[in-house]
C-alpha cells in the first residue's frame, strides 16, 4: 500500500503539497507497517526477511558470531525505528498504532536492551566481547551505531522517555552506553557515534573521559575535504550528508558550542558550506541520485538539510529544504514496491540484492528515519512555515544546464532544464578489482536521479561502465579506480584504470582518459583509450531502461549510429533514451536482462562496442558518443540525436592519438579537447 497523505497545502507548498502534518502521517505510515509485524508487546523490532543470503543474521556463522548478530539485529531495530517514533511521540505523547502505545513501548524496550539477563539485552561493549571471546582491543561492534540513533531519539522525545525513568533506570542506561562511547571504533564516520554519546553522558551530568572526546573530534574536523564534504573511507558519498553533516550540529549543540568553540565553528562553517550547493544536487522533483554505498536509506540524503537548522547561524533556505526533503519523501513513499510486509524493502525502490551489503538486516532500511528528523522542529519553525520553493529550477530555462563541480570530494553534478534531471559523474574512488558492488555504487561514468545504477547485465556490458576484453586470454577487465583531474573549458576530464592493481606500475595497466561536457538532455564523452596490450574489444553501455513494454528505434545520420528506446518505468511514467556513438566506434547494439534493475524486473542496455586489433597499430583512440533522455515519448530532434557537425583532429589520420580534437556542434558551440598534460594533476 502506498502512503497517501490526508493533509495537504498546495498555497505553502505549491511543489509538494506536504506540511508537517502530512508528515506525521507518513512517520505513522511507516510505524503502522512496523508495527503490525510485532505480535505481543513484549517482542523486540525485528522484522520478516526477504533477503537472507548478503544480510545478517547469517546463518552460516558459528554459534557465537550468530548470538552477536542477533542481538545487532534487535538494537537494530529497536534504534532505527525510533527515529521514526520519538518526533511523534513528542508530537503526540498518547500516540497508538496497532493497539500498542508507542511512548510506552519504546519506554520499556530501550531500557530492557541495557539490561542483562533480559531476553532482549542487546549486551554492552564488555558482554559482546566476552561473546566472541574476543581480547583485541580495537574490535568494533554494530552496536556502537545504534547507540548513537538511541541517545539522538532520547533527545528528540527527552521529556516524553527519558525524563521519566528514575536514576537507577537512568543509570543502567547510562552505564551501557559508555561502554560503548568509551570503547574502539571504526575510524570513520562512527567516531561521531562515540562524540555523541559522550556527550549524551555529559550534558546528563556523568563523567567522561574527555580526550576521548577530543581525539574523535579532532580526527573528525580532518577527515574534512572542502564544499561541505567529508571523506569517509576513501569514496565520498551520503554519509558526508546523512552522518558528519547531521551528528556534528547536534555534537555542537551538546557540547561543541559549550566545551570547544574552536572545533564547533568549523562544523557550523562546513555544514554551511555544504548548503551553498546541495540542493542542486537533487533533480526537479527533489530526487534522490543512487549513489553510493547504503542507497537502503534513501532519502535519509534530505538529512543534511535538518541538520543546519540545528546550528546558531544556519543558511540553508527553509522552502528549498522542505521541498527537496518532501520531493525526496514521494520519490519513495508513493511506490507499490517500496514496502515487504510492512517494512522498506532492502533495495533503492523494491527489492534489489546487487544494492545490499552484508552489514544490513531487516531493520536497516529504517536509518531513512533520520528524515525525520524535522519533525523535531516546531510548527512555526521556518522549515514548516517558508512557502516551498525550487531553487535552481525555479529560473533554469528548458535549454539551460547548470554545472556545479567540487574538486575536493571531487564531485560534478549538472542539472538539467531540458528534462529535470541531475546528472552526477564523480572521481577520487579506488575499488578492490573484484569489487563488482563498489563499482556499481562508485564507479559509474554517470548517475542519473531519474534512472537508477544497473547491475551487471552480462560479462561484457555494463551500464555507464566500459568493460575491456582481452582477446588473447579472453578475460574481462572493469574499471576499479577513478582519478580526477576536474573541469577546464568546459570540459571535466578525469581517468579510468582497468583492473587497477598496486603490484603493477601504472604503464602496465589498460586505462581510457575521460573528457565529457553536459549536452541539454545529458552528457556527450570524447574518451581516449590508453592501451599497453593488444588485441582488445571494448564495449559502453548507456543507463539500464526499465523494460514494461518497449519501442526500440535504430537511427543513423553520418558516421552516427543511435539506438532510441521509449518505454516506462515501475510506475507508469513515460521514459526515453538514446544513445548514439560516433568516431571510434565500430557499431552500437542492445541487450535485455532480468533482475540488474533497481526500478523494473526487465530492463534493455543500449551500448557501443569496438575493437583494436593491432599491438601497435595507429588505429583510432578516440571514442565519441553520448547519452540522452526525457520523461516523456516527444521524439528527440535531429539535431539532438545527431548534434556533431564536425570533429577536427591535430593527427591527419584522424584518430585522436595527439593533439586537440574539437568538437562542433550544429547549435553552434564547440568543445576542444586536450589530453595532453591531465597526467600532472591527477587525483585520488
Amino acid at each position: 500500500m502506498i502512503f497517501q497523505p490526508k493533509t495537504l497545502d498546495f498555497s505553502i507548498s505549491p511543489y509538494t503539497g506536504l506540511t508537517r502534518e502530512s508528515w506525521i502521517e507518513a512517520g505513522e505510515y511507516l510505524l503502522t507497517g512496523v508495527f503490525q509485524n510485532i505480535k505481543s508487546f513484549k517482542d523486540p523490532v525485528v522484522m520478516p526477511r526477504k533477503e537472507t543470503e548478503v544480510t545478517y543474521p547469517h546463518n552460516s556463522s558459528p554459534s557465537d558470531f550468530y548470538e552477536l548478530e542477533t542481538k545487532a539485529e534487535i538494537f537494530e531495530g529497536l534504534a532505527r525505528s525510533l527515529f521514526i517514533a520519538a518526533p511523534l511521540i513528542h508530537n503526540n505523547p498518547e500516540l497508538k498504532i496497532c493497539n500498542y502505545s508507542i511512548r510506552d513501548y519504546y519506554k520499556e524496550h530501550i531500557l530492557r536492551a541495557c539490561t542483562k539477563g533480559d531476553a532482549n539485552y542487546v549486551g554492552d561493549f564488555f558482554e559482546l566481547m566476552n561473546i566472541v571471546q574476543s581480547k583485541d582491543p580495537f574490535r568494533a561492534f554494530q552496536q556502537t551505531v545504534e547507540t548513537c540513533a538511541l541517545v539522538v531519539c532520547l533527545w528528540t522525545c527527552k521529556s516524553e522517555i527519558w525524563d521519566t525513568y528514575n536514576k537507577e533506570e537512568k543509570d543502567k542506561i547510562a552505564d551501557f552506553l559508555s561502554s560503548y562511547a568509551h570503547a574502539n571504533t571504526v575510524p570513520q564516520n562512527w567516531r561521531l557515534f562515540n562524540m555523541l554519546d559522550l556527550a549524551f553522558l555529559y550534558r546528563e551530568g556523568y563523567e567522561i573521559d574527555e580526550d576521548i572526546m577530543l581525539d574523535h573530534a579532532q580526527a573528525i574536523l580532518n577527515y574534512y575535504a572542502g564544499d561541505g564534504w567529508y571523506r569517509d573511507g576513501h569514496c565520498f558519498d551520503y554519509y558526508s550528508c546523512w552522518a558528519f553533516n547531521v551528528y556534528g550540529p547536534i555534537w555542537n549543540q551538546w557540547y561543541g558550542y559549550e566545551k570547544e568553540p574552536y572545533i564547533a565553528k568549523q562544523i557550523e562553517e562546513n555544514s554551511n558550506k555544504l548548503m551553498e550547493t546541495y540542493g542542486d544536487f537533487f533533480d526537479k522533483d527533489g530526487f534522490t541520485n543512487m549513489w553510493g554505498r547504503s542507497n537502503i536509506y534513501r532519502n535519509a540524503s534530505t538529512s543534511a538539510f535538518d541538520g543546519n537548522f540545528l546550528l546558531k547561524n544556519p543558511k540553508a533556505d527553509p522552502g528549498l529544504s522542505r521541498r527537496i526533503a518532501s520531493g525526496s519523501l514521494l520519490q519513495f513513499f508513493t511506490r507499490e514496491d517500496f514496502l515487504h510486509e510492512g517494512v522498506p524493502t532492502l533495495g533503492f525502490y523494491g527489492q534489489f540484492s546487487p544494492l545490499v551489503q552484508g552489514y544490513s538486516c531487516a531493520g536497516s532500511p529504517l536509518w531513512l528515519g533520520k528524515a525525520f528528523l524535522c519533525l523535531h522542529f516546531p510548527a512555526d519553525h521556518p522549515f514548516w512555515t517558508a512557502k516551498e520553493n525550487n531553487g535552481t529550477w525555479d529560473t533554469l530555462s528548458d535549454h539551460e544546464v547548470k554545472e556545479t563541480v567540487l574538486n575536493g570530494p571531487a564531485l560534478c553534478f549538472t542539472n538539467h532544464g531540458a528534462n529535470g534531471e541531475t546528472i552526477l559523474r564523480t572521481g577520487k574512488i579506488v575499488k578492490n578489482i573484484n569489487d563488482e558492488h563498489g563499482m556499481w555504487n562508485y564507479s559509474k561514468l554517470c548517475f542519473n536521479t531519474k534512472y537508477p545504477w544497473e547491475a551487471a547485465p552480462a560479462k561484457n556490458v555494463e551500464a555507464q561502465q566500459y568493460v575491456l576484453q582481452d582477446i588473447t586470454d579472453a578475460s574481462y577487465e572493469k574499471c576499479n579506480v577513478t582519478f580526477w583531474h576536474g573541469l577546464k573549458d568546459g570540459v571535466l576530464y578525469r581517468r579510468q584504470f582497468f583492473n587497477y592493481d598496486l603490484t603493477r606500475e601504472s604503464m602496465w595497466m589498460q586505462a581510457v582518459n575521460l573528457a565529457d561536457f553536459p549536452v541539454n538532455y545529458g552528457i556527450m564523452r570524447v574518451d581516449k583509450l590508453r592501451l599497453y596490450r593488444r588485441p582488445v574489444a571494448v564495449t559502453l553501455g548507456a543507463y539500464g531502461f526499465p523494460d514494461n513494454g518497449t519501442e526500440v528505434i535504430h537511427r543513423e545520420n553520418g558516421n552516427g549510429k543511435a539506438i532510441i528506446l521509449k518505454g516506462y518505468d515501475f510506475t507508469g511514467r513515460e521514459k526515453q533514451l538514446a544513445m548514439t556513438v560516433f568516431d571510434g566506434f565500430d557499431e552500437i547494439d542492445m541487450l535485455h536482462s532480468q533482475g540488474t534493475n533497481p526500478d523494473s524486473e526487465q530492463s534493455i542496455i543500449v551500448y557501443g562496442k569496438l575493437t583494436r586489433k593491432k599491438q601497435y597499430g595507429y588505429e583510432p583512440y578516440v571514442m565519441i558518443s553520448q547519452v540522452i533522455t526525457k520523461e516523456s515519448h516527444e521524439d528527440f530532434t535531429e539535431e539532438e540525436l545527431f548534434p556533431i557537425a564536425s570533429v577536427e583532429y591535430t593527427d591527419a589520420k584522424r584518430c585522436g592519438g595527439y593533439g586537440p580534437v574539437t568538437v562542433n556542434l550544429k547549435n553552434g558551440s564547440s568543445k576542444t579537447i586536450v589530453f595532453e598534460g591531465i597526467e600532472e594533476n591527477l587525483q585520488l
